[in-house]
Parts: C-alpha cells; sequence; structure tokens
C-alpha cells in the first residue's frame, strides 16, 4: 500500500516544488492516520503562491497546500477504504533517508541505518555519512569505514548528536 502511495501522491506533490519524502499509514481504533512527509524539492523548482525558497524550512502553509491538493487526488481516486486522517509535516530533525539523493545531500552528518541483513554480524550502524557511491554508502562508525549497499539498507534517519 506503501508503494501505490507513493506512486500516486508524487506527481501532485512535486508539481508544487516538493519532495514526497515518507508516506505512513498507520490504524488507530477505528480511524486510520496516513502521515505525508515533505521536503522542498531540491531541483530549484518552487512551490507556486509564494512559499519560500528552495533550501528554507517547509512551513504550516505548505502543508496546508499539500494536504489540500493531495485531499483533491485521494477524493477522486479513493485509494484507502475506510476513514483516516491526514496529516502533512516536514520531515523533522531525525528525518528519513530512503533514496540515493537523500544520503548524498546528507554526506558528513550523523545517521543511521538498519540492514535487512547483517553484514559481518551486524545489521545496526550509528555515524557519520562519508561517501555515496554507485549502490552503497559508507559510514564510520568508531573510526573504522563500513561500505553498507544501498538495497540492502531496510531504513536510515539522520541521528543529530
Amino acid at each position: 500500500m506503501r508503494d501505490a502511495l507513493m506512486r500516486l501522491l508524487e506527481p501532485p506533490i512535486e508539481a508544487l516544488g516538493f519532495e514526497l519524502i515518507e508516506v505512513e499509514l498507520t490504524q488507530a481504533g477505528r480511524a486510520g492516520v496516513l502521515r505525508l512527509y515533505i521536503d522542498r524539492a531540491r531541483d530549484g523548482a518552487a512551490a507556486p503562491g509564494g512559499a519560500e525558497e528552495k533550501g528554507s524550512p517547509v512551513t504550516v502553509d505548505d502543508c496546508a497546500m499539500v494536504s489540500h491538493a493531495v485531499s483533491q487526488v485521494l477524493e477522486m481516486e479513493d485509494p484507502i477504504k475506510g476513514n483516516y486522517a491526514l496529516e502533512v509535516s516536514s520531515p523533522g530533525f531525525d528525518r528519513i533517508l530512503r533514496k540515493r539523493s537523500h544520503f548524498e545531500r546528507f554526506v558528513g552528518e550523523r545517521i543511521f541505518a538498519e540492514l535487512k541483513v547483517a553484514i559481518d554480524g551486524r545489521r545496526r550502524f550509528v555515524g557519520r555519512l562519508k561517501s555515496v557511491n554507485a549502490d552503497s554508502i559508507v559510514v564510520e562508525v568508531d573510526g573504522r569505514a563500513h561500505d553498507l549497499p544501498l538495497e540492502r539498507i531496510h531504513k536510515a534517519r539522520l541521528r543529530p548528536e
């Protein structure tokens, strides 16, 4: 369901000058919550309606604008059965790293990465993101570099100090 929602919602969000970072769909009692995390597009696109320039934080007005556009798409396509609340927010200080471009943007930062399958008996790494290669990232943990294949990363996020 997550991947289908990403494919459905990315185009209208990108048209507004934002990037869809992550989608979470959770159940809370009888109703669900659809949570979208957005950030400014990194290709220089600006959001219409006088939104801030590239690199500035996502504002409440930005979230409202994206929420309105996404609501229209969700009403027309109706991909989620039952009742749910829609929440749109910025990715926060511990933002999710999902795409290669996300890792490239945060080289030099401290991250957490969890692998689907262990490498040398280890699945979790917390350290400095040193570089991004064609199909892997290099994370330095306690002075040792670990080459982590992107396809084996289960989840990753910034881990500010």
